[in-house]
């Protein structure tokens, strides 16, 4: 349930800070996903890896190559409402050797299959920026659809760009 051929995902452990603080403070790496974008202290990480491993509303798990052993990047899901049975999901591939592979695929895949499947999850959503239009295909062909936009949501590199909304139910993932 949690690996591919080329990937396994494994739960998030305190020692991996050191890599997330290193991801955390790569501006290529954040550029596209920390709205807030500032660089991090050890502190601001380990507490952000505490609030995956402790928090019951969030599972966290680490991206590992299988073959080397690497860790890549990091999928998560937070903010879960077991009434509603919904949860919002995060990936970050902080490895840019990884980039462009499709290993984001690939986690994603896991996390979805994990969450309509085994947690009996209705919804899962995200939000994206604009700018990041290889997430958004990515996001699109694995089932997600728009759901909105919010206009001119964060300012940078010196523009406004909007922050799109989007959601793929169980439902939609089982037909596809």
């Amino acid at each position: 349930m949690f690996k591919t051929d080329r990937i396994e995902l494994r739960k998030v452990q305190p020692s991996d800070s050191e890599i997330y603080f290193n991801w955390k403070n790569d501006y290529d790496v954040m550029k596209h996903t920390n709205p807030n974008f500032d660089l991090a202290t050890r502190e601001e990480v380990d507490g952000f890896i505490s609030f995956i491993i402790g928090e019951p509303s969030s599972k966290g798990y680490m991206i590992v190559n299988r073959e080397t052993q690497d860790v890549m990047g990091i999928v998560s899901l937070i903010n879960i409402d077991t009434k509603n049975r919904s949860a919002e999901c995060i990936i970050d591939i902080g490895n840019k050797d990884y980039w462009g592979k499709g290993f984001g695929n690939e986690a994603l895949s896991l996390l979805m299959n994990y969450s309509f499947n085994e947690l009996n999850l209705h919804r899962l959503y995200l939000n994206v920026f604009s700018s990041n239009k290889r997430a958004i295909a990515l996001y699109e062909r694995l089932g997600f659809v728009h759901e909105g936009t919010m206009r001119e949501g964060i300012y940078r590199e010196g523009s406004w760009q909007d922050i799109h909304n989007m959601g793929i139910l169980q439902k939609e993932f089982q037909s596809r």
